[in-house]
């Protein structure tokens, strides 16, 4: 018995160590060694045979075992081939080549599974740099004059809204604040688009109390980090600041503060009605953007006669998407979105993202915190060397977004995710590292840290949590002890969308070096011809 053991362990070595000592996966065998081939085949049918008959004599000795005392001594002989087959066959999977467990690369370079590295992207030096200049300098005196365009028309448009408000018995609208690319200065493509806040609050003695995600006593779902929800207080509830809502002053008695008769003119129940979702007190995302849409329109019908354009709603999902038409056939788009300010900070809390598609909850608004970004990148920007690539960056990167987009349809990325992975990248890299002529190393950073965090769905909000921020952005300090927020984390609740976003991301990597060098005006002589200028439009 002791010798069919042995035979066993000897031929289950040889059938571990013999694909490791010749093996027949990923090898090549040379035509001229036909005969070390025929020899290692025969080889092999000498093992079967062997493997068959001992296959039998187990068989054998199996049945002859039983009922056996020294069966216990056969169990114990088994469980130590097993062990050595199991440790021999974890020692031969690491000595494989870690070349066969790599991506297999097809004849164009790329990975079998479609995928391509932003660091391995083509960028030619003189096509980045044409690109910028015939692409986006252009853009640089024309956004001056479409802002202060946008800034008059603006004006003139919120004293309209003004105007057609009740100011006793409806929401007071306050001066608008410019964001996104344009006041940003870096704008990237035709038409124009122009990004403006509206904070509006409730008419006295009506006033908001805010439940953001950061308060302990909140409760707001994981998915709807960096969110809040703004509760109508009526005149005398929770502690109001005047005491004329609780306290009977007598008809000799007048408060300093309010009207007597003010809460007779204030129909409570109504301007709930108006404002709240249905039987709460919290502000609804769609009866304000429904209130806001009717009285842009009134405001308008005021004004309208004054402008030689057409104003229209381009996207009625969205509170004030308007497209302004000139007779020229040139046209700017305006997105007008209604905000509560917190408090007395620089944040507010907005009703609609442009390119938002996570949030549908009607009574959580999402906390913008673009003006304290703005800054950022202004202070930074004051730190950078003379013309830095910092912006180039964030044009080339919105622009492929762009055309991606075109070719592909919509996603949920977004620029702002490109604008805050910039962001990043400037808070952690020496800023020595972004002078002009770094443009094509800090473009490919600028992609794969988007490709690395789309790969580890996870990207950090710039402001939010983050002690990197100077201190002289002037963050509140409810903001930069709050815990960092994914932006990504909706989307991966969302397979579908996420796996949508993704996909456009790769094909944008993909197509980065053929869309710089199509979209480039090629220089003959010394002029610059622009072979596509009839897609300068898009």
């Amino acid at each position: 018995m002791q010798g069919a053991i042995t035979r066993v362990c000897m031929v289950v070595v040889a059938a571990i160590l013999n694909p490791l000592l010749f093996p027949n996966e990923n090898t090549t065998i040379p035509e001229q060694d036909d005969d070390l081939l025929a020899r290692m085949k025969e080889h092999q049918k000498k093992l079967e045979s062997e493997q068959k008959r001992l296959e039998q004599e187990i068989s054998q000795t199996e049945t002859a075992l039983i009922g056996d005392q020294d069966s216990y001594g056969w169990y114990f002989w088994s469980a130590l081939c097993l062990v050595i087959f199991f440790t021999i066959e974890v020692c031969r999977q690491e000595m494989i080549p870690d070349e066969i467990s790599d991506p297999v690369e097809d004849e164009d370079g790329d990975s079998s599974a479609g995928y391509l590295s932003a660091k391995t992207v083509a960028l030619d030096k003189v096509v980045l740099n044409n690109f910028c200049k015939t692409r986006f300098h252009p853009f640089i005196h024309e956004s001056g004059r479409v802002r202060e365009f946008i800034e008059g028309f603006a004006d003139d448009l919120l004293e309209a809204l003004r105007s057609v408000c009740d100011r006793e018995a409806d929401l007071e609208v306050e001066d608008f604040v410019g964001i996104g690319s344009m006041f940003e200065s870096w704008r990237v493509s035709k038409p124009p688009t122009c990004d403006l806040i509206v904070p509006f609050s409730p008419p006295q003695p009506f006033r908001f109390q805010f439940q953001l995600w950061c308060d302990p006593a909140t409760e707001i779902p994981l998915d709807l980090q960096g969110c809040g929800k703004i509760k109508l207080i009526k005149p005398g509830e929770n502690g109001a600041d005047c005491l004329c809502g609780s306290t009977n002053l007598g008809d000799d008695m007048l408060c300093l503060l309010h009207n007597r008769n003010e809460s007779e003119k204030l129909d409570e129940h109504s301007l709930v009605e108006l404002l709240c979702a249905k039987n709460t007190t919290y502000l609804s995302k769609d009866q304000i953007m429904r209130w806001f849409q009717i009285s842009v329109t009134k405001a308008w019908g005021q004004i309208s006669h004054k402008y030689d354009f057409e104003l229209a709603f381009w996207n009625l999902d969205l509170p004030g998407a308007l497209k302004i038409k000139f007779r020229s056939g040139k046209t700017v788009i305006l997105n007008v979105t209604p905000a509560v300010q917190f408090e007395d900070m620089d944040a507010y809390l907005i009703s609609h993202f442009p390119s938002d598609t996570s949030n549908s909850s009607d009574i959580h608004w999402q906390l913008s915190l673009t003006v304290y970004e703005r800054n950022l990148l202004k202070y930074l920007a004051k730190r950078l060397s003379t013309n830095s690539c910092h912006i180039n960056c964030l044009q080339i990167v919105s622009f492929l977004h762009k055309k991606q987009t075109a070719l592909t349809g919509r996603c949920a990325f977004s620029n702002y995710h490109i604008k805050t992975a910039l962001l990043h990248l400037l808070l952690s890299k020496r800023l020595a590292m972004w002078q002009p002529q770094n443009l094509g190393h800090r473009l490919r950073d600028l992609l794969s840290f988007l490709q690395q965090s789309l790969e580890e769905k996870r990207l950090y909000h710039v402001i939010v949590g983050n002690p990197r921020i100077p201190n002289e952005i002037l963050v509140p300090e409810i903001i930069c002890s709050a815990e960092p927020i994914n932006l990504f984390r909706p989307l991966v609740l969302q397979r579908h969308v996420y796996a949508k976003m993704e996909e456009h991301f790769q094909e944008m990597v993909r197509n980065t070096s053929v869309l710089l060098q199509e979209y480039t005006p090629h220089f003959s002589n010394g002029h610059v011809r622009h072979e596509f200028s009839s897609t300068d439009h898009m």
